[in-house]
């Protein structure tokens, strides 16, 4: 079993993203993969020595999939407006 691999889940340790959940996509090379976080559900490329790896795993070939995993798309509970006019 290979600990780098499509569909892995780790945490983002180094970065603009550090310590959000990630999932790789795509294993581009040795050394780097390509990820989607919450923070920014785009597929970019990143160095697998700023990934912490989990021993999550998850089916890396549906986007939605991915996406529902990491909570993009959920929308917050509205708050209950007070004193509307």
């Amino acid at each position: 079993m290979a600990l780098i691999e499509e569909g892995r889940v780790c945490i983002k340790r180094l970065g603009r993203d550090a310590g959000d959940k990630a999932v790789i996509r795509k294993v581009i090379d040795k050394n780097f993969v390509s990820i989607m976080t919450h923070a920014r559900p785009k597929e970019r490329r990143c160095n697998i020595k700023h990934l912490e790896l989990l021993n999550e795993k998850i089916d890396a070939s549906n986007k939605e999939s991915v996406m529902d995993y990491l909570e993009v798309n959920k929308k917050p509970k509205e708050t209950e407006k007070k004193g509307a006019k």
